[in-house]
């Protein structure tokens, strides 16, 4: 008889899209730049709507932001951010299309600073992941004094669509908090991964 796996609540009879992305993905400690920023533009894209909606787009925003290019992105022009409002693969929203150009150039600026991206981020956690052990999703908060700091620093060096839950919803996803609920089968290999210090 196969043991039934259990996971964090959230993850459950969404899609098989949504549990791999729990399985594999959140939680994972990320030390890479690109998706450092795929992540941070996914996470913007996000606001106001659900999760699922944005994993169901993100091969149509690999495609249409270069593959999470950051100097590309950059780069776009006004005429490439219009075309990219009529693209049905996204999410349409100018704003937030907008702000995914602005963060571009702003997290070039972060870059050129401390050297990458990934050492930035990883400095308002001490380089190490922080280890909640949360029994229940409804104990899982939308925000933390780390999320706070972050937010109001990327909001200072001009980035947009970053408010506290997003960043925090970002931290989650990167893997700098593992929020996986302490009998999820993810927790412990998470976990295990948090030994590692990022400097």
């Amino acid at each position: 008889m196969t043991k039934k796996i259990t996971r964090c609540k959230w993850a459950e009879g969404v899609s098989l899209d949504y549990i791999e992305y729990h399985d594999r993905e959140w939680g994972v400690p990320v030390y890479d730049d690109r998706v450092q920023f795929e992540f941070l533009l996914l996470e913007g894209a996000q606001a106001g709507l659900s999760w699922s909606t944005i994993l169901n787009k993100r091969e149509g925003y690999c495609k249409a932001f270069a593959d999470f290019d950051v100097e590309k992105v950059a780069r776009f022009t006004k005429k490439r951010v219009e075309k990219l409002l009529g693209n049905p693969a996204i999410v349409r929203n100018r704003l937030k299309v907008e702000s995914a150009v602005t963060n571009a150039k702003a997290f070039i600026g972060v870059q050129e600073e401390f050297g990458s991206f990934s050492k930035y981020i990883w400095g308002f956690v001490d380089g190490v992941p922080i280890q909640n052990r949360f029994r229940k999703d409804s104990d899982i908060p939308a925000t933390s004094p780390e999320s706070d700091a972050l937010s109001k620093d990327l909001r200072q060096r001009g980035f947009r669509f970053v408010g506290s839950t997003i960043v925090y919803a970002h931290m989650q996803a990167t893997g700098l908090v593992n929020d996986h609920v302490v009998g999820c089968f993810r927790y412990q290999p998470c976990a295990r991964l948090a030994k590692k210090r990022f400097r």
